[in-house]
């Protein structure tokens, strides 16, 4: 296997275990905001300083997500997004 056939197999298994949530899992699922332990995120957060899951550093922080069943969210003491950027926005501008 030449440098170029290893490097593109590497760049598919990265993209493969990274973490992206395809269309197919998240089917009956909603982003769920503030209900992410440090380092269990699913994805970027909205303060955009990582875009990649497990990259959270604090509990529960508001602008961190995780896909959970629809309809579960509040029951978990979470948000969705719109309450939870506008949390965000009071934050930044209490700050």
């Amino acid at each position: 296997m030449n440098y170029k056939s290893t490097l593109a197999a590497a760049a598919v298994i990265l993209a493969a275990t990274s973490g992206a949530v395809s269309p197919a899992m998240a089917a009956g699922k909603e982003k769920c905001y503030g209900i992410a332990a440090a380092g269990q995120n699913d994805c970027g957060n909205l303060a955009g300083t990582h875009s990649c899951a497990g990259q959270s550093s604090v509990d529960n922080d508001p602008g961190e997500w995780k896909l959970v069943a629809k309809g579960s969210c509040s029951n978990l003491g979470g948000m969705l997004k719109a309450e939870a950027k506008q949390r965000y926005q009071e934050q930044q501008e209490g700050a």
